[in-house]
């Protein structure tokens, strides 16, 4: 717990601005096997395995976990480095209704650009299943809120409200969208 915790605060402090200070030898900074004739341009010699590309930081609005309305795990962090939209929605609204099917055009066209994902509250789990079959929503995610914890956690106080947050993490919209919004929303973030 504490060496993760010390990773956590060094990695931390790894994003913060240098403080001025001696020019850095741009020979000393150069990447491990940049004088090697048969390195890549990324410095990585050929035959060698590619470095894996380090995991986006998680934005403070992309720290929660929940449990899909099929009961399997689901961590938010996941989605860190995209732009996500959730849509809080609940199975008697007939508002909610109305987007569904704009959701379930759009979702799966913009999936890994874009995910969006469905927090459904303020119901049975057997109506939020029921809403999602009628809706064709099965392709999009879809989280089972019925406790309210993430409607509480994002302060939304009516359905259907949808939450968009941007690739940096800063939620950018939180309110009513129709479809034409919603749509032309998320064309933008994925371009």
């Amino acid at each position: 717990m504490v060496a993760a915790l010390c990773t956590a605060l060094l990695g931390a402090a790894s994003c913060a601005v240098d403080p001025p200070g001696p020019p850095v030898d741009a020979a000393a900074a150069a990447p491990a096997g940049a004088d090697d004739p048969t390195a890549t341009p990324t410095g990585t010699p050929t035959g060698a395995p590619p470095t894996p590309a380090a995991p986006a930081r998680v934005p403070d609005s992309l720290r929660f976990t929940g449990t899909t309305l099929d009961g399997k795990p689901f961590a938010a962090a996941d989605l860190a480095g995209r732009p996500v939209v959730l849509w809080f929605w609940a199975p008697w609204c007939a508002t909610c209704a109305s987007q569904a099917w704009t959701v379930a055009e759009i979702a799966p066209q913009y999936r890994d650009l874009v995910p969006i994902v469905g927090v459904a509250g303020l119901g049975q789990r057997k109506a939020m299943r029921d809403f999602v079959t009628e809706f064709e929503l099965g392709g999009t995610l879809q989280l089972d809120d019925a406790a309210g914890k993430l409607w509480r956690r994002f302060e939304v106080v009516e359905q259907s409200t949808f939450l968009i947050i941007d690739r940096d993490g800063k939620v950018i919209h939180q309110g009513f969208l129709d479809g034409e919004d919603l749509t032309r929303r998320v064309a933008a973030l994925a371009a």
